[in-house]
């Protein structure tokens, strides 16, 4: 499959003020050399613990740093392979990397804080029509109508706002939004840590039908190896901002090379029947004597 997305030893630091004049006086290293390349239609999974640089890697390649930050240092290179051409969208300021916004989306992590809640469904799934399309009223809320039913919400919800829904269902109103102006990429900075586990299935499931009928490439940033492995085709694992081992998902699952990698795998919980199975006969076995 062709690249869509060529990321080159990208960097990343943020200063640290202090001092009465609060200037400068060190850096946080955030994303330290950091390259790979992403595949259309691919899903390449981004994982390490929280502090690795994952999260900061998925926000310096849709370029919203410096708007979070503005005295970030990024270098390196984000090449993503337009329709139109290649063009390197790290040093683009915010109305050059206008035109590539809609190609380039993200489901960000909490489904509670994303979501505004003085808009309606409506609304919320609207808003990059109207900033990135010239899309008339009807077909804006044809477009509404239709992401709802893509991602399993009855269209008659329209009108309700995000505090009447679950947080699977919230979860599922910002994919929708993130798939209004039909994007390429979509950047899912861990779409499923803050649901329950018996919604998280669901969410994953959802997110490779909708890769699957739309052709989409995604990068699923995640710290649990698990997850991570049931929807990626590839899997990067970062360290204190560096990658430190990247391959093929089962083999790095089966396989992992780096000790940090055998370190996360030994930190998923496994089910086990036969060791519980054991432990209730231990358990029995123990019980204490009672005379009569």
């Amino acid at each position: 499959m062709p690249t869509i997305l060529d990321v080159k030893n990208l960097d990343v630091r943020f200063p640290v003020f202090g001092g009465l004049l609060l200037r400068k006086t060190s850096e946080v290293h955030a994303v330290a050399g950091v390259s790979f390349a992403l595949e259309q239609g691919e899903t390449l999974g981004l994982v390490g613990e929280s502090g690795s640089g994952k999260t900061t890697v998925g926000r310096a390649i849709i370029n919203i740093l410096r708007a979070m930050s503005y005295s970030v240092d990024i270098t390196g290179q984000v090449l993503y392979h337009a329709r139109s051409g290649v063009v390197d969208l790290a040093p683009l300021s915010r109305k050059e990397m206008r035109q590539y916004r809609p190609d380039i989306q993200m489901i960000f992590q909490d489904p509670y804080s994303s979501l505004n809640p003085r808009l309606s469904v409506e609304q919320i799934i609207e808003e990059p029509l109207k900033i990135h399309t010239k899309q008339s009223p009807r077909e804006r809320k044809d477009r509404v109508v239709w992401l709802m039913q893509k991602v399993g919400l009855s269209p008659e919800y329209i009108h309700r706002y995000p505090h009447e829904f679950s947080g699977g269902q919230r979860q599922r109103i910002g994919i929708a939004r993130a798939l209004a102006t039909n994007p390429r990429i979509v950047i899912a900075d861990e779409p499923v840590s803050a649901l329950d586990v018996s919604i998280q299935a669901q969410v994953v499931n959802l997110m490779q039908d909708l890769q699957q009928e739309l052709g989409l490439s995604y990068i699923f940033i995640a710290h649990d190896l698990s997850v991570v492995r049931h929807i990626s085709n590839r899997i990067a694992v970062m360290y204190k901002g560096q990658i430190v081992e990247m391959g093929d998902a089962e083999n790095i699952y089966q396989h992992p090379q780096h000790a940090y990698t055998r370190t996360l795998l030994a930190a998923v919980p496994r089910p086990d029947p036969e060791r519980a199975q054991r432990r209730r006969h231990l358990s029995t076995d123990a019980a204490p004597f009672v005379s009569e």
